[in-house]
């Protein structure tokens, strides 16, 4: 979880939730009541929309025999505690970034790779529940007692920095740039950069005191921490992405009647449909013009620019392959990105 083990104290006291009974009536006893947790606050209008259309759909595919208890904003887990509190019964659903979790599950960094689609609609068609990269990953993930039911691309990453924009690899060389997970900080390692590990409520006090130069992110969180009042530049290429996924525990996921998994499934295709629709016209419509608003100058490169930024970032491939430790699945998760 952003290339970091969790924490004792964290560990212990997830541990002390579960011991305690705290996981609530669907992750005690099985009934109706789904337990569900998130670090993600209801004011992210790009998120929370998909997030509640799961929960919708659960419930109305189940016929009201599965309804979500919600524990937004780390009310009950935080963002590093969200995948122990899984595992332990804490939480029966979780919705997480798949770049908090990637270094525990390395399959999940195919779609968060540098350059990794020609275009955000590939990288969306990729994700597809019905497709062969979701059914490659869920065999993955079985195999650490975890189930993914459906997840929204986010839209790429870019670089958002405060003094001077960065047009060239070079330019970053030095720089202390935030990110969130670690195949984002091997991005940055490969360009020059020092990768600095921060929560997202952390990173407007971070530019403003200057603990960092700036941020690999997608435009969310740079307008719901309102962080274009501090960066003053992006350059826009596809140096990232991630997804926010809907998560349950294998064993869960099985001991389900077949009604109710044909629920999570249909839950995890809607989140995917059209909660990714939601969170894509919330950054073009909305997002976007907010940040040219506020003065932040977006510089696109292409031609050799673009080549340079893409030949600088083409080790984080091979550290991906070290990660997963399976040369067979990573071209075959490659081959379906590039197939989407």
């Amino acid at each position: 979880m952003t290339g970091r083990p969790i924490g004792r104290r964290s560990f212990l006291g997830v541990a002390g939730l579960a011991l305690s009974g705290c996981a609530g009536a669907g992750a005690a006893t099985g009934g109706a009541t789904i337990t569900t947790a998130t670090y993600i606050p209801a004011s992210y209008d790009d998120l929370y929309p998909g997030i509640q259309t799961f929960m919708d759909t659960l419930a109305a595919q189940s016929g009201g025999t599965m309804t979500c208890e919600m524990f937004d904003s780390g009310t009950l887990l935080g963002a590093e505690e969200l995948l122990p509190g899984l595992l332990l019964g804490v939480a029966d659903v979780m919705f997480q970034t798949s770049s908090y979790v990637s270094s525990s599950y390395p399959i999940l960094g195919a779609m968060e790779l540098p350059f990794g689609a020609e275009d955000f609609a590939k990288q969306r068609r990729a994700i597809d529940p019905d497709g062969p990269l979701f059914a490659l990953v869920n065999a993955q993930l079985a195999r650490q007692g975890v189930r993914l039911l459906g997840g929204m691309p986010c839209t790429f990453e870019y670089l958002w920095t405060v003094d001077r924009p960065i047009l060239r690899p070079a330019d970053a060389r030095g720089l202390r740039i935030r990110v969130a997970g670690e195949i984002e900080g091997e991005t940055v390692k490969a360009l020059g950069a020092a990768p600095v590990f921060m929560g997202s409520s952390e990173v407007f006090e971070a530019l403003e005191r200057g603990t960092i130069d700036g941020l690999m992110s997608y435009i969310g969180t740079v307008v719901s921490r309102d962080l274009q009042e501090i960066v003053r530049y992006a350059t826009r290429a596809h140096f990232g992405a991630y997804t926010v996924d809907a998560y349950c525990r294998a064993d869960w996921y099985d001991s389900r009647p077949p009604d109710q998994r044909a629920a999570l499934d249909a839950a995890g295709r809607a989140l995917y449909r059209d909660g990714t629709e939601v969170m894509a016209g919330v950054h073009e419509r909305d997002y976007l013009p907010a940040v040219i608003a506020a003065g932040v100058r977006i510089v696109e490169p292409d031609g050799a620019e673009l080549a340079a930024f893409r030949d600088a970032v083409a080790p984080v491939y091979g550290r991906w392959h070290d990660l997963l430790g399976d040369p067979a699945v990573a071209a075959r998760a490659l081959q379906s990105i590039e197939n989407a």
